[in-house]
């Protein structure tokens, strides 16, 4: 529960708190924050210090070009070793003064130059098969990929060893999305058709989703390190589901139901990403109803209206309600789940 300094000045006000206590209790608040200030939150210093992360990764991996080529192998691994040492020493340095989120961003930035660091030891060893270039890496599948992949998640599990920052789960979650995708080419020996790929992905989002909710639960007590699996599993199971082509009404509605599932899901496990994508797909849904089901239907629109009118009554419902039914649901979950909900949000 978000603790502001107006809360406590109004505590002190009620009488719920001394006024002596306020500035030493503000102080202790403002430390413990930058102690333990590794979750991620929605200002503009963290905007800044994402939006620069997430360019010096991507100069390494999405955006790379031809130019690297030019250094051969071996000068390609030299290359990454220097850019590996200065995160590596940035990221200690942040750690040390405390700015944990740029140290997260930082090591993040050090795993992401492992594929291409083991391109490189494989051009210049001799054994890289065919004339594929590393920036095809993020556009291509195939299985040659696997040994970059495999040392990436190597990598990932001693830079988490090492540093515990939840931000490295970001790069891994993208390692796994693409090996996974790499392996299907090997089991599917007539090819890999877009088709196939919807279907896959969504149930690659599904299975990185549960595997998420099983991290979420062992780490209840400690950081957050189910955030980015929890995003890139929500995205690739809905952006899967949703790509995939139906004549059928029914499987719409289908599609539907799973949407209210999501938003169900994510109020109870306090995810937004759930909430969020669900409601998207209940738009897309409504959406085709209006503009193609009840395309003439003057009386489609007023429903609607009754609904989201509804909707709202629920709403309140639920806010003058809400202790008594979370303590009932929360009462039949399971032990790890229920420890879990209570360690995150009270």
């Amino acid at each position: 529960m978000p603790v502001s300094a107006s809360g406590l000045k109004d505590a002190v006000r009620k009488g719920l708190l001394r006024e002596e206590q306020l500035v030493p209790l503000l102080d202790h608040l403002r430390e413990w924050d930058t102690a333990h200030g590794q979750q991620p939150k929605f200002d503009f210093t963290h905007v800044l210090y994402y939006l620069g992360g997430l360019i010096a990764i991507g100069a390494m991996s999405l955006f790379m070009n031809l130019g690297w080529e030019a250094f051969g192998g071996w000068g390609i691994v030299a290359l990454c070793a220097v850019y590996a040492l200065a995160g590596l020493l940035l990221t200690n340095r942040f750690r040390d003064t405390g700015y944990l989120i740029p140290a997260g961003i930082c090591a993040a930035f050090v795993l992401t130059l492992t594929p291409l660091a083991v391109y490189g030891f494989q051009q210049g060893m001799g054994w890289w098969p065919d004339d594929s270039v590393y920036r095809e890496y993020h556009r291509h599948i195939k299985l040659l990929w696997i040994y970059m992949e495999l040392a990436t998640l190597l990598a990932a599990a001693v830079l988490l060893f090492r540093y515990r920052f939840p931000f490295l789960m970001m790069p891994l979650a993208v390692t796994l999305w693409y090996m996974s995708m790499d392996l299907a080419e090997l089991v599917l020996e007539s090819g890999f058709s877009w088709r196939e790929r919807r279907l896959f992905t969504c149930w690659f989002g599904l299975g990185i989703t549960v595997f998420a909710l099983w991290v979420d639960i062992r780490a209840r007590r400690s950081l957050d390190y189910a955030f980015w699996l929890y995003l890139f599993g929500v995205i690739a199971f809905w952006g899967g589901l949703t790509s995939q082509h139906s004549d059928s009404e029914l499987n719409k509605f289908l599609y539907f139901c799973i949407n209210i599932l999501m938003i169900g899901l994510g109020a109870v496990l306090m995810r937004k990403v759930f909430v969020v994508f669900g409601a998207i797909g209940c738009c897309i849904y409504l959406g085709h109803l209006a503009n193609e089901v009840f395309e003439d239907s003057w009386l489609f629109p007023i429903a609607l209206t009754f609904i989201g009118l509804g909707i709202i009554y629920l709403g309140i419902l639920w806010q003058k309600n809400e202790k008594r039914i979370t303590t009932a649901v929360r009462s039949c979950l399971p032990a790890p789940l229920r420890e879990l909900l209570e360690a995150r949000h009270g």
